[in-house]
């Protein structure tokens, strides 16, 4: 058997990931389309870990398009070594391939790099294949151009569903370490409100800043089975705190907030933390604010937001803030997860600060804050040069 053995594979899954395999033209991936057509029914296919080129992704087109059964599509990390202007080409044979399959429920094509100009080719996909529930497009390097291009394919979806009076299915988006930046934070916003399913988001490490929070934030309150945002390595100071605190009476099944990183500061940090206090999301399990210049006050105000309501906490991540370990509100948080029960929630505290503190100048960012980010030739060009770098690697 030339891919994986079928006796170690769940049934109709294919699976060829990290084989590192250089598979250039039709030719070279003949023997493993023979496999994956002879597969009935084929409900997964994982092809990581090796480098396809235009012929052998065509190849695969034409089996995948026949595929009818195909549940979850892993095309992750299959353009290593690419030339930036041979993706396009690939990745629109693939995606086109996959516009009618009834059954798809998952697509993955995070780590490929692929940068902003291979956004349009993943838009027919995006548009008009209305069965995908989860959608992984993270590391690859789209920028302000192609992230709108994907959140105004995925909001047209939207659209489309609604004029046929139809459910929108997507439940899943995770698109973290894209360089989205505010510039596309509004069209986000817009295809959030739309697909008002959503319960998982995750947009980590892509260069938004507060109004760009804002934007998120204020779409995603449409979305009322929210269990989990993760906006980690963002930038939000007091407005982008705010606009997730005013949010949050919206996601009552929240069961993961991730904001480390994103510089809340003592005042978001304690809007916060006030707003735990109020009820509204006594599911949340997994907490998330390490490295937010958080002081002894917002801290504080933490331990009475788990001491009222908070007893489902099963991680609490607070280290690289401005308290020690012995401080009363570092206290008061142990003695408040200490009243659940959960005596092995709090995570390290290794890297906390007692001597820092804020500058007073930063509590002005959100005054002074840069006009935004917008798409244009230079950025899309900077996008994809990054994004060669990265395939070359």
């Amino acid at each position: 058997m030339t891919g994986a053995d079928v006796t170690k594979r769940p049934k109709g899954a294919y699976d060829l990931v990290g084989k590192n395999l250089k598979l250039n033209t039709r030719e070279d991936i003949a023997p493993y389309v023979s496999e994956i057509e002879q597969m009935e029914p084929l409900v997964e296919i994982h092809l990581g870990g090796n480098t396809l080129g235009v012929g052998a992704c065509m190849a695969l087109a034409d089996v995948l398009k026949t595929k009818k059964t195909l549940k979850v599509a892993d095309l992750a990390d299959i353009f290593t070594g690419r030339l930036i202007t041979e993706i396009p080409d690939s990745l629109r044979a693939l995606c086109d391939a996959m516009v009618d399959l009834p059954e798809l429920e998952e697509v993955n094509l995070s780590d490929n790099a692929f940068g902003g100009r291979s956004a349009e080719p993943m838009v027919n996909l995006l548009t008009n294949n209305h069965h995908i529930r989860i959608l992984k497009l993270s590391n690859n390097g789209l920028g302000v151009s192609g992230g709108t291009i994907v959140a105004d394919a995925l909001y047209e979806a939207a659209q489309k569903l609604k004029e046929k009076g139809e459910t929108r299915q997507l439940r899943s988006l995770i698109c973290g370490r894209n360089r989205l930046e505010n510039g596309s934070a509004p069209n986000w916003a817009r295809a959030f409100a739309a697909h008002g399913g959503l319960k998982e988001v995750r947009m980590y490490q892509n260069g938004i800043r507060m109004e760009g929070v804002k934007a998120i934030c204020e779409g995603l309150s449409q979305c009322k089975d929210l269990e989990v945002l993760d906006l980690q390595d963002n930038t939000a100071t007091f407005r982008g705190s705010h606009a997730v605190a005013t949010a949050l009476p919206n996601w009552p099944h929240l069961r993961v907030l991730n904001l480390s990183d994103c510089l809340l500061k003592s005042r978001g940090g304690g809007l916060l933390f006030e707003t735990l206090s109020y009820g509204h999301n006594k599911k949340l399990e997994a907490l998330h604010v390490q490295y937010c210049d958080l002081d002894r006050k917002s801290l504080h105000k933490l331990g009475e937001a788990i001491e009222l309501h908070l007893s489902e906490l099963s991680l609490l991540e607070i280290n690289g803030n401005f308290a020690d370990e012995e401080d009363p509100s570092i206290n008061r948080i142990i003695a408040a997860l200490e009243k659940w029960g959960k005596t092995d929630v709090l995570d390290e505290l290794d890297e906390m600060d007692p001597e820092g503190e804020e500058d007073p100048d930063d509590e002005d960012d959100d005054d002074d804050e840069e006009e935004e980010d917008k798409p244009d030739a230079e950025a899309d060009e900077l996008a994809d040069k990054l994004a060669s770098a990265r395939i070359a690697a």
